[in-house]
C-alpha cells in the first residue's frame, strides 16, 4: 500500500512539472508571435510617416539606436589626463644606442698569478680593448638638439645613436657629463624638435599618478615607439650615499612605475605631460622591475644643465689639509668623546684650510655633518657628497679641548698639483 501511494505522488509531481512547462511555452510563444507583428508594422508606420513634401518624421526617442552614443561614452571615458600627457611628451622620448670602449683582460693570457710570472707582457698585453653595446633612453628638453639622459648610459662611449619616434637617427656628442650625479647632456644636429618640459619636483605629490617611459631591453628599436609604464610616486626624498661606483644618489623619486634595463635616462612624466624626474635606479634581486624604482629630480636636473653646457662639472677643488687617524692617547688627552676623528698633520700655505684657519694639531671630528671617524671616512664623505669648485665646506674640530665650527670656500686645484698629480 505505501508503495502504491509513493507512486502516486511521484506521477501527480510529475504531472505538475509537464503541466508548468507548457503553460510556459505558449506564454513565450505568444510574446514571441507579438514582437513579429511589432517588427512588420514598423517600416509601414515609417513609410507611412512621410509626407507629401517630402519629409520625414523622426522615429520616436525611445526606438533611435543606442549604439552612437554609448561608443562616444566609451571613447572620452578612454581618454585620460595620463593617455593625453603620454600623447603630448612621447614624441620628446628618444632611445639611446651605445658603443662603448672597455679594457678587458686578455682572454690569451692565464688568469693566476703564476701564469703572469711565466706569461708576461711580451707574450701580450694583460689588458685589451674590447667594444661593447650598451642601451638606454633619453628625452629632449630643447627644440634645437640637446637631450639629458644618465651618465651611465654613455659612459666611455665611441659611438652614440639616437633614434626619434619617427623613425630618424642621428649620432650624438657628448656636451658634458657628470659622473657623480649620474648625468649626462647630449646635442644632435636637429632643430623644431618637440620636447617635454621639466615640472617643479618640489611639487610632487606621493600618491600622484607618474608614467615611466623609456627604451627598455631595446624595445625602441622594434617599431620606433617608446613603452610606458604606470604607476605612483611611492616616496619622496630617498637618499642614498653612494653606489659601488660612487655615484651621489640623493633627494630622489620613488615609484612602482615598471622600470627595467634600458628605462635609464627616461622621463618620470607627471599628468600635465612635464618631466618629474629621470628614471635612474632600481632594487631588483632579478635585475628586472619589482616596482622600486628611484628618478632623479627634475629640480636637480635643471640646476645640472647650466654646468653640463660648460662640459661638465669642476670637482677639481682644494682643501689643503693632510690628516691622519686620532690616536687614541691624543683622543683621551684632549677629552674628545667616543674617541674617533682625524688629527690634520699638514695645511698648505694660502689654502682654503690656512684661510678658514684650520692648523696642524687640530682634530677634524666631522665634515659636511658626517662624522668622520678616520681618513678613510672623512675621504667617503668627500667623495660622495656633492662639492665642487667655489662650494662651501663646513667643518668641526677639536682645539684645546674645545669645539668649533669652520667654513672653508673650496679653491680650484693648482695648476701645479694638476700636472703632478
Amino acid at each position: 500500500m505505501l508503495r502504491v501511494a509513493n507512486f502516486f505522488v511521484i506521477g501527480l509531481l510529475a504531472g505538475l512539472v509537464v503541466l508548468y512547462q507548457y503553460h510556459r511555452n505558449q506564454q513565450i510563444e505568444k510574446q514571441i508571435e507579438e514582437l513579429r507583428v511589432l517588427v512588420a508594422a514598423t517600416p509601414a508606420r515609417a513609410h507611412s510617416a512621410v509626407g507629401s513634401a517630402g519629409s520625414e518624421v523622426s522615429p520616436p526617442r525611445d526606438v533611435l539606436p543606442k549604439l552612437p552614443a554609448a561608443q562616444e561614452e566609451i571613447t572620452s571615458g578612454r581618454e585620460s589626463a595620463i593617455t593625453r600627457a603620454i600623447a603630448a611628451s612621447s614624441d620628446a622620448v628618444v632611445g639611446i644606442n651605445v658603443v662603448q670602449v672597455r679594457e678587458v683582460r686578455n682572454p690569451w693570457l692565464p688568469s693566476d698569478p703564476l701564469g703572469w710570472m711565466l706569461f708576461n707582457d711580451r707574450f701580450g698585453p694583460r689588458t685589451i680593448q674590447q667594444k661593447v653595446h650598451n642601451l638606454g633612453s633619453g628625452f629632449v628638453i630643447s627644440a634645437d638638439g640637446y637631450i639629458v639622459t644618465n651618465e651611465h648610459v654613455v659612459r666611455d662611449a665611441a659611438e652614440i645613436v639616437v633614434t626619434m619616434t619617427t623613425g630618424r637617427k642621428f649620432n650624438a656628442k657628448i656636451v658634458g657629463t657628470d659622473a657623480l650625479l649620474d648625468m649626462a647632456l647630449l646635442k644632435i644636429d636637429a632643430t623644431g624638435l618637440p620636447c617635454i618640459p621639466l615640472a617643479d619636483s618640489d611639487d610632487a605629490i606621493v600618491g600622484e599618478w607618474v608614467i615611466a617611459v623609456g627604451n627598455p631591453y631595446g624595445l625602441f628599436d622594434v617599431n620606433d615607439q617608446p613603452s610606458v609604464s604606470v604607476g605612483v610616486i611611492s616616496a619622496l626624498h630617498r637618499d642614498f650615499a653612494g653606489d659601488a661606483e660612487g655615484r651621489i644618489y640623493s633627494d630622489m623619486i620613488q615609484t612602482d612605475a615598471a622600470i627595467n634595463r634600458g628605462n635609464s635616462g627616461g622621463p618620470l612624466i607627471n599628468s600635465e605631460g612635464e618631466a618629474l624626474g629621470m628614471n635612474s635606479l632600481i632594487f631588483s634581486e632579478s635585475g628586472g622591475s619589482i616596482g622600486i624604482g628611484f628618478a632623479i629630480p627634475s629640480n636637480r636636473i635643471a640646476a645640472t644643465i647650466d654646468d653640463l653646457l660648460k662640459g661638465g662639472i669642476d670637482r677639481n677643488y682644494w682643501i689643503g689639509i693632510r690628516v691622519r687617524d686620532l690616536p687614541r692617547s691624543m683622543a683621551r688627552a684632549r677629552g674628545i668623546e667616543g674617541g674617533s676623528g682625524v688629527v690634520v698633520t699638514s695645511v698648505e700655505a694660502g689654502s682654503p684650510a690656512a684661510k678658514a684657519g684650520i692648523r696642524v694639531g687640530d682634530v677634524v671630528l666631522e665634515i659636511c655633518g658626517r662624522p668622520a671617524e678616520s681618513a678613510q671616512a672623512a675621504q667617503d664623505i668627500l667623495r660622495s657628497t656633492d662639492l665642487r669648485v667655489g662650494d662651501e665646506l663646513p667643518m668641526t674640530i677639536a682645539r684645546s679641548e674645545k669645539t668649533q665650527a669652520v667654513r672653508l670656500i673650496l679653491a680650484p686645484l693648482p695648476q701645479e698639483a694638476k700636472t703632478t698629480g
